[in-house]
């Protein structure tokens, strides 16, 4: 009988063993609907994490920008709904704003249309320790400017043989120039505008010149050619980074941008926060009555 039972335990033992090593198959045990979550859920966490290493070596750049008086402009381009918006977060979101400076600039006013037309942007580029990034530049010009009929195509070839003379006379200044275009299908393209239709935290992004731009790829295409036949420079050449996926394409743009500048990370003393005195004792708060906001989380 006690061998029976001995017996008993040891087979309920390996029958546990064995539903343990069943667990560890989920590709078995999941439906197709649960193994996507689950994928999804998995690479979402690769890349928080590579994201945060990332992030990291932002800070260092940051330091060393700093601390080296260094100047630099990162210019962003591409079609609507490319995904510029968002790899300009993801660079920015862990840095200071004082250092990495964003310039969205809104159509030009009637004074700004009479300047020079480089004019607008010469005010906010870096001095030293200073990172600027344009969220569409200069290449405006080139680009919806030209695709929307704003400006006379003479003035477009006019732009277009200077640009090179005037990236010549930044770089030469001092500053590192980085360019990006972010290249998108056309599919892709629809299904973000029309994720933006119904959704209230993305409507804004949806504007009435997306629309009329809409049904002008071909158009968008060549002027993109000529723009990169006429401008990608030995000093200042573009980086095409591909962005079907979004999060892809964030991480893929801050590697090669780090990757553009060389840093050093700088030595930093070890803080330690000292104790705390006469915490309460040299002064009592008043008992005053504050308006707190509801507390409805």
């Amino acid at each position: 009988m006690g061998k029976e039972k001995k017996q008993s335990k040891k087979d309920k033992k390996q029958q546990n063993a064995e539903i343990s090593v069943d667990a560890l198959k989920p590709t078995e045990q999941l439906s197709t609907a649960e193994q996507a979550k689950k994928a999804k859920k998995q690479r979402n966490k690769l890349y928080e994490n590579e994201l945060k290493r990332l992030h990291v070596e932002l800070v260092k750049l940051q330091e060393w920008v700093v601390a080296k008086g260094l100047k630099v402009i990162v210019v962003f381009e591409g079609r609507d709904g490319a995904g510029k918006g968002g790899t300009i977060k993801a660079i920015t979101e862990r840095v200071s704003p004082r250092i990495f400076k964003v310039v969205a600039l809104p159509a030009p006013s009637d004074r700004e249309k009479s300047q020079m037309y480089s004019q607008r942007y010469l005010p906010h580029f870096p001095a030293a320790g200073e990172v600027v990034i344009f969220d569409r530049s200069w290449y405006n010009r080139a680009g919806v400017e030209r695709v929307m009929g704003f400006t006379p195509e003479p003035a477009v070839k006019r732009f277009l043989g200077v640009v090179p003379l005037f990236e010549k006379m930044v770089v030469e200044s001092g500053i590192i120039l980085l360019k990006y275009w972010l290249e998108v299908s056309p599919e892709e393209q629809e299904r973000r505008l029309r994720s933006r239709i119904d959704d209230g935290r993305k409507i804004w992004k949806l504007s009435p010149m997306d629309v009329k731009s809409y049904n002008r790829w071909d158009d968008y295409t060549q002027a993109r050619d000529e723009m990169f036949k006429a401008t990608d420079t030995p000093w200042a050449p573009w980086f095409v980074a591909r962005s079907e996926d979004k999060k892809s394409v964030r991480l893929n743009i801050i590697s090669h941008l780090l990757s553009q500048i060389p840093y050093k990370k700088l030595p930093h003393e070890k803080v330690e926060l000292p104790k705390r005195k006469d915490l309460g004792k040299k002064y009592k708060a008043v008992d005053y009555p504050f308006k707190f906001i509801p507390e409805t989380f």
